[in-house]
């Protein structure tokens, strides 16, 4: 599975940004995905993760209520993250990622892309 991130940016806090993943190579509907996302100096953290159908979905702490994951499993093989209310801590490089389980554990997830700049200026 090959994974490209696309969406990130410059946006003052309270902003919103769309990130959309396209996924190629096999069949994504059967992959559980992800968005993580590692701001300088610190560890890779869990974001958002869904099941291949979208039915269970699971946000960090820190985004709920502001961030939502959703997926097109149809022609366009896409995962989206949507970020409103965007904060300033919120800025980091953001993945995504494929998987075979339902985890928030980035080292069991077996797919990655490539990271895109999110940066939330005060």
């Amino acid at each position: 599975v090959q994974l490209q991130a696309s969406g990130g940016g410059l946006v003052q806090a309270g902003g919103s940004l769309r990130l959309s993943c396209a996924a190629s190579g096999r069949t994504f509907s059967n992959f559980v995905m992800g968005w993580f996302r590692q701001a300088p100096g610190k560890e890779r953290e869990f974001v958002a993760v869904n099941t291949w159908n979208g039915g269970s979905t699971y946000n960090a702490g820190s985004v709920k209520g502001r961030f939502t994951i959703s997926r097109d499993n149809n022609a366009k093989n896409t995962v989206y993250l949507q970020m409103n209310s965007l904060k300033p801590e919120d800025t980091a490089v953001y993945y995504c990622a494929a998987g075979g389980r339902l985890t928030t554990t980035p080292n069991e997830f077996d797919y990655w892309g490539q990271g895109t700049q999110v940066t939330v200026s005060s």
